[in-house]
Order: structure tokens, then C-alpha cells, then sequence
């Protein structure tokens, strides 16, 4: 590899920008291809690059009788967690297994504690403090689960202006209906509202606070991986 190339793809996994390695395996030239972005040349191999980012996938593609090896360098995945309630004790572990880093929020420093959720990060300052501080991509996914539009409200407005790729709320018909209805009065287009997915979850009847995280761990890897009920 060129000294330039690993410059470069060191540069954008420092940013957290996915971009992807492309190999010729004909004559071992590379490049760095950021599918997002305007990417010059082969339209069907950015396309490629672009399947390898959303896949997490690196693979060997045949294009116009060449073959590349393409390898994807994609930020980690994240998870952040409004609310460090009950549901919360079980979608946090199940997202970890999933290789979510997880952070959870929460300034009820009653709730937020490591004996309710070991091994996670715990966040006690304000829900729109933290996420505007975490740096929020196209790799995280946002849950809010409080109730409280005093916590949950805040990270909406913070989850709406970032480019993450999954916006849950918690709660019934009758309380998304009232949630929109705030963020209309905030200035959020009907576009922007679409975004959130609430009530959160995917309809598989659950019931108990893990089945609710089962269905929301669910339709957040939907999300990621562009899935059928996405």
C-alpha cells in the first residue's frame, strides 16, 4: 500500500468516515471510495462499495471483466440509550452481543447506576449535552425511553439534526401523536418526523420490558441493514 493511501484511510477511520479499499487484483492498484460522497469513476463499482459498507461485508467483485477485492472500513456501531429504565437492562446487553458500543443516558442518577447496567457508559449530564458531545454519525442509533419529554424531547431535537440511521421513542399512539406535536411546534418538517420510529419497535406483540427490547433490537438491525421490514 502507498504511503498516501494509508494516509488517507487513516485519516477517514480518525473522522469516522466509512469508506471502502478498493483492490485491483489484476495489476494491485488501489483507491479509497467513499460511496456517500462523489465519487469519480465506475458507477457499478461504487455501487459495490456502497453494498460492502451497508453489509459490513469485504469481498471480491467481478466489474467489466476486472476484479477487485473490496474492504470495508466502516465506524463502530453505536447505541444511545435515553433512559436507564427496565427495558434498558435487557436491549443494552443484547446490543453489546450485537457489537453496539452502548451508552446509555440518564441524569436520575437513581436509575443510572453500574449495578443496574454493568458494563456500559453511563451518562448522568443532560440527554442533548451528551449526544450533541458524542459526535452522533450515520453508524449510531438513538432510543428514547423515558417517558419524560423533559429528557427525551432534548435528544430527539439533538437524534434529528445528526445523520444517525435509527430514531426510536417509546410509548403509545396517543404519546407519539403528542411527541410529534411538540416537534412540529420546535420547527421539525413532516420529512424530519418521519424519521422516528414510534411506537418503537417492531408489531410482534411484545409485552414484557426484554420482548420490547428483543423487537427493538430487531428494527434497529432492520434499519442497518436496509431489511425488509425496515
Amino acid at each position: 500500500m502507498k504511503r498516501e493511501t494509508l494516509d488517507a484511510l487513516n485519516r477517514a477511520r480518525g473522522e469516522k468516515q466509512p469508506v471502502v479499499l478498493v483492490t485491483s487484483l489484476d495489476d494491485g492498484g488501489q483507491q479509497i471510495l467513499d460511496p456517500a460522497a462523489d465519487s469519480p469513476g465506475d458507477a457499478a463499482l461504487v455501487a459495490a462499495a456502497a453494498h460492502a459498507l451497508r453489509t459490513d461485508r469485504s469481498r471480491t467483485v467481478t466489474l467489466n471483466s476486472r476484479e477487485y477485492f473490496l474492504q470495508a472500513f466502516n465506524p463502530p456501531l453505536r447505541l444511545v440509550v435515553v433512559g436507564a429504565v427496565h427495558i434498558t437492562q435487557f436491549l443494552a446487553p443484547m446490543a453489546v452481543l450485537a457489537g453496539y458500543q452502548v451508552t446509555v443516558v440518564d441524569p436520575r442518577r437513581s436509575f443510572a447506576t453500574p449495578e443496574r447496567l454493568p458494563g456500559v457508559d453511563l451518562r448522568t449530564d443532560w440527554p442533548d449535552e451528551v449526544l450533541e458531545a458524542l459526535a452522533l454519525d450515520t453508524r449510531t442509533a438513538v432510543v428514547t425511553l423515558t417517558h419524560d419529554p423533559k429528557l427525551d424531547d432534548p435528544a430527539l431535537h439533538a437524534a434529528l439534526a445528526a445523520p444517525v440511521f435509527y430514531i426510536g421513542c417509546l410509548g403509545s399512539r396517543k404519546t407519539h401523536a403528542s411527541r410529534l406535536e411538540r416537534l412540529r411546534g420546535a420547527g421539525f418538517s413532516e420529512q424530519a418526523l418521519k424519521r422516528i420510529r414510534g411506537p418503537i419497535g417492531l408489531d410482534i406483540g411484545a409485552r414484557s420490558p426484554a420482548e420490547i427490547a428483543i423487537a427493538t433490537l430487531g428494527q434497529i438491525t432492520a434499519c442497518l441493514r436496509g431489511g425488509a421490514l425496515a
